[in-house]
């Protein structure tokens, strides 16, 4: 399948050969050296963004969060040569989707990006119900009635995973690596803040606290 993705890397050499690995895929690839040229395309959202995380005018944390804002169901991967444990930390907490510290092999990158980019649009034409929510998996939206309800990527990865797990008690061990990976290096708190970012925005979802192990949601 061909997919459109956006480089923001300002190292041309590295992104020159990024951009190459990324295009023998069969994929469409607008490659940026900067940040602010970049967000000249923020109203042409494509597939995936990759992202690094030191530019030379605005940096990768300021392009998220506009991303984040406009189109939050866009997959985002970060890259950096800073201290990889803040950077990702900080990368998850505004919505990264996955995070390689350079040095990296570009095919490595290539397999995060497909694989992040299948997960996405598995289920590209079914639409699915629990309670008052309708969620569509082509569109990635998640409405109750006429209203939509915005969620980032990764609050929509963990309502989906719930709602293919329904009535099962998820241990935070298997949220986490479902959701981050099973190479994801950090505390499984991460996991409890999303459960509450979730709970926030559907206030009718039955999702219990299961003390001592994980969660569980409940068809309403």
């Amino acid at each position: 399948m061909s997919y459109k993705i956006y480089l923001v890397e300002d190292d041309e050499n590295l992104n020159l050969v990024l951009t190459s690995y990324l295009k023998r895929e069969g994929w469409e690839v607008v490659s940026f050296l900067d940040g602010l040229s970049a967000e000249k395309y923020m109203d042409m959202p494509p597939d995936l963004w990759i992202l690094d995380i030191m530019l030379p005018d605005i940096d990768g944390y300021e392009l998220i969060r506009e991303i984040k804002s406009t189109t939050p169901n866009i997959p985002v991967i970060f890259i950096s040569a800073r201290d990889k444990d803040i950077d990702r930390v900080v990368g998850l907490e505004l919505g990264s989707d996955d995070y390689l510290s350079k040095p990296f092999l570009p095919r490595e990158l290539v397999i995060r990006s497909k694989n992040l980019l299948d997960r996405y649009n598995r289920d590209s034409i079914s639409t699915e119900n629990i309670g008052p929510y309708t969620i569509n998996k082509g569109s990635r939206m998640v409405t109750q009635g006429d209203d939509t309800i915005e969620l980032t990527s990764k609050e929509y990865e963990l309502l989906i995973y719930f709602v293919n797990n329904i009535g099962l008690a998820l241990s935070r061990e298997q949220i986490l690596n479902h959701i981050w990976g099973s190479d994801y290096f950090g505390s499984d708190r991460v996991v409890d803040d999303l459960v509450r970012r979730l709970r926030k925005k559907l206030p009718e979802l039955d999702l219990e606290t299961v003390y001592g192990y994980g969660y569980r949601v409940n068809q309403i």
